[in-house]
């Protein structure tokens, strides 16, 4: 484990330098296709930086946070994006918000769409977490199908506790509110509402203006806006598929299997789908309540969940070299904070 937050630290050094060159040099380049050229360097070395590591905490907290690095780049070649609205003299807000799943919010009083958590909510998560962590180590003594709600829960406390923390740093070190990366998911009443305004709104707010927007902009010159509309969502999943694919190949190194990526085309045709039928029921005395479609929407996200998005990893041990990580840090900690009170006494 030594070896490896060793490796870990040389790969964030490296990401550090890589975010200077762009601090310091790319900035100074006019917006354009010179500046987007001259990111490319980074660009592939964010994308191998996560093949130095093996722990799979580290390699999947890494490569989620270098992704969305590249995407931040890529927005700022064109001046656009969050790093675009940062004033020159500060880089250490450059290398927060470049490396970090965070965005400043821009209108705190207008930002009413996405409620805030009650802070009860924080303690019971974390309470949950821990008795899911607990409960891997009965695994050989429960029915496989008891742990889909606990595979789904582990995957959304461990990025929500994550992005929880994270988000409570940059307040306390700039004073600023930053952009929720979850709104509640569990409450969502369709696939639009999962995917677009409850679920990590980070890539969500990321692949918009990257890869949803120049789609639609360039098919409307050939085809409807509806259909150019439904393309550019369809490929809008397929990007985040193959984003997904790449993080399992760097969390199990073995050869893509392509079912993540059928999970989020599967789920993009279904979303299309949802939101034409909406445009034809028209009024909402056509649609179904949130008590009915919620629970719908729910089963049918665990369902194809445990079909498409878990086996991968499941098959190649990842879920239990993550426990026992949970369990070393845990026992790490306990003994360091046993060694300080004897000191103190």
């Amino acid at each position: 484990m030594e070896g490896e937050i060793e490796r870990f630290m040389k790969v964030w050094i490296s990401s550090m330098i890589s975010l200077s060159y762009c601090y310091y040099i790319v900035s100074r380049i006019p917006k354009g296709l010179l500046r987007f050229l001259s990111l490319l360097p980074i660009f592939y070395l964010f994308f191998i930086l996560p093949l130095y590591l093996s722990s799979p905490t580290l390699v999947g907290t890494t490569s989620f946070f270098l992704w969305l690095a590249i995407f931040k780049l890529l927005l700022f070649s064109f001046n656009q994006g969050p790093l675009a609205l940062i004033k020159p003299q500060n880089i250490l807000l450059f290398f927060s918000i470049a490396s970090l799943p965070i965005t400043p919010k821009q209108n705190p009083p207008k930002q009413n769409h996405i409620t805030n958590k009650p802070k009860r909510l924080f303690p019971l998560k974390l309470l949950l977490f821990a008795m899911i962590i607990r409960v891997y180590d009965y695994k050989q003594n429960l029915h496989p199908n008891l742990f889909l709600p606990i595979h789904c829960s582990h995957v959304y406390l461990s990025l929500d506790l994550l992005l929880i923390f994270i988000g409570a740093t940059v307040r306390t070190v700039f004073g600023f509110e930053i952009e929720p990366q979850f709104n509640e998911p569990y409450l969502s009443t369709s696939l639009q509402d999962f995917w677009g305004r409850r679920w990590n709104l980070m890539v969500s707010h990321l692949l918009r203006p990257t890869v949803y927007n120049p789609t639609r902009t360039v098919l409307t010159s050939f085809v409807s806006f509806s259909c150019a509309s439904s393309a550019a969502m369809l490929l809008t999943f397929l990007a985040s598929g193959l984003m997904h694919e790449l993080i399992y190949y760097y969390l199990t190194r073995v050869t893509p299997t392509w079912e993540v990526t059928c999970f989020f085309v599967l789920h993009g045709v279904c979303t299309v789908v949802e939101v034409a039928v909406k445009k034809v029921a028209g009024h909402r005395e056509w649609r179904l309540h949130g008590l009915v479609s919620g629970p719908l929407v729910i089963s049918f996200l665990a369902i194809t969940a445990n079909w498409l998005f878990f086996p991968q990893l499941l098959r190649n041990g990842v879920d239990t070299k993550a426990t026992e990580e949970y369990a070393l840090l845990i026992e790490i900690f306990k003994s360091k904070f046993s060694f300080q009170s004897v000191v103190i006494q």
